[in-house]
């Protein structure tokens, strides 16, 4: 890893937070991910389970997590086990976490080594009544792949039928979704990355260059910066592509008068920051580009007021495309007319902003989280407007990331470039570098 470790009483705090919402006489037990096969005999990077992460810090691949607070046996309330490393594998693959190094960055007394487990596990399971399985559950989300913890699901039921059965995301996401300090520091530092990638773009971007080298000027800012990388898969759209809203290809030239649609986030110590910014490639925006971004900006400002304790995502979306109408008729992509004969399941705006405003971030890009619990303090969002014009070639979309407060929200990218004059200027100082 490339990142300094975090704070150990940050996972301190987690477990002891999580094992205070588990069942009586409960053990948890948690997988990290598989090593996903790439092809031949090569892998994917390794990324770890958000949740175990969450409550260890330990980011490495063979690594069980077990909580059992009612724990009759001394000292087995947290217990971890990690991959045992031999010479064979420091020689080819580097050295793992020793116990002293896994103990130090997760703060779990408790290490052993993984090819113990068996016995270890065991005993414990049957110490416990209850069974706390961790299974990937994102509500808009469903993949046929099956994960460590849900094969280790299948084979604890098949093995200990007698024990009742419980979902460990439940609790991960009314807890998740509520970020402590030690977690905004990480998701700043993200965030800075993410920035100085953007100021560099500012720099690079010229008529002629192509979406991929732009690409390129982004993963370089974000490995130089000690990021772990991309958060998401890159978004950089010119021209019409601007209107492709997971457009990914990222192989187009940029041409003069074309609008850059750019969405990418750095991720540092595994999490997640999400900005979205749109400039002009030639470094001036045209009336009507400047129009739309107005418009767009304007948006972002009114509905970031409204992250504020108390409200729902849903009545934050119902105020929101109330703004949002108003700005489409400001712009003449809509009338009167078009309001009042809407389907109301449908609303009129939908033909030029498709998707939400906001969601969740913080260890995912779309963060665990209770989706219609009220808006809390702690919690982090998106606030994303977009409009999307096909008919004129270019969409335009602005993302910063906000922090809910009991004093109100703050925004986590507030010094990254957005108003257009900053924006024009620091393009137009660099072509004025290059004469």
């Amino acid at each position: 890893m490339r990142y300094q470790p975090l704070n150990p009483e940050l996972y301190k705090l987690n477990r002891s937070r999580f094992a205070r919402k588990m069942s009586a006489d409960a053990i948890a037990i948690f997988h990290s991910n598989d090593l996903m096969p790439r092809s031949g005999d090569t892998y994917y990077p390794f990324r770890q389970n958000s949740a175990l992460f969450y409550l260890s810090g330990l980011d490495q691949e063979e690594t069980v997590v077990v909580l059992f607070p009612d724990c009759v046996k001394e000292g087995f309330q947290e217990v971890a086990f990690i991959k045992r490393s031999n010479e064979f594998t420091a020689i080819w693959n580097g050295p793992k976490f020793s116990i002293e190094q896994a103990r130090a960055v997760s703060g779990i007394d408790k290490i052993y080594w993984l090819d113990e487990m068996g016995p270890i596990l065991h005993e414990l399971i049957l110490l416990s009544k209850r069974i706390y399985l961790n299974l990937p559950e994102q509500d808009r989300f469903y993949t046929e792949v099956a994960g460590r913890d849900q094969r280790f699901a299948k084979e604890m039921m098949e093995r200990y039928p007698a024990h009742k059965y419980h979902r460990s995301a439940p609790i991960l996401k009314k807890l998740m979704m509520i970020k402590s300090a030690y977690e905004i520091d990480p998701m700043r530092e993200a965030m800075r990355i993410t920035g100085k990638a953007f100021r560099r773009v500012l720099e690079f971007v010229k008529p002629g260059v192509t979406e991929y080298e732009v690409e390129a000027e982004i993963t370089h800012e974000f490995i130089r910066n000690c990021a772990n990388g991309h958060a998401y898969e890159p978004i950089v759209a010119s021209g019409i592509n601007s209107c492709i809203l997971h457009y990914t290809l990222n192989n187009k030239k940029c041409h003069e008068g074309d609008m850059l649609l750019m969405d990418f986030g750095a991720e540092y110590a595994n999490y997640a920051s999400d900005l979205t910014r749109t400039i002009p490639v030639s470094g001036q925006f045209t009336p009507r580009q400047r129009a739309v971004y107005d418009a767009v900006l304007r948006l972002l400002k009114s509905a970031r007021q409204l992250l504020v304790p108390g409200i729902t995502l849903e009545e934050y979306h119902k105020e929101v495309g109330k703004m949002v109408e108003s700005e489409l008729i400001g712009l003449r992509l809509l009338d009167t007319n078009d309001i009042k004969n809407q389907d109301p399941s449908f609303p009129a705006y939908k033909r030029y902003f498709m998707h939400n405003i906001s969601h969740h971030l913080g260890l995912d890009v779309h963060d665990s989280a209770h989706r219609y619990d009220p808006i809390q303090a702690g919690m982090v969002f998106t606030c994303e407007p977009g409009f999307y014009i096909p008919q004129e070639g270019f969409g335009i979309r602005l993302e910063n990331n906000i922090l809910v407060t009991d004093n109100g929200p703050i925004d986590l990218m507030a010094d990254i470039p957005i108003e257009p004059e900053e924006i024009e200027e620091l393009m137009h100082a660099e072509v004025m570098n290059d004469v």
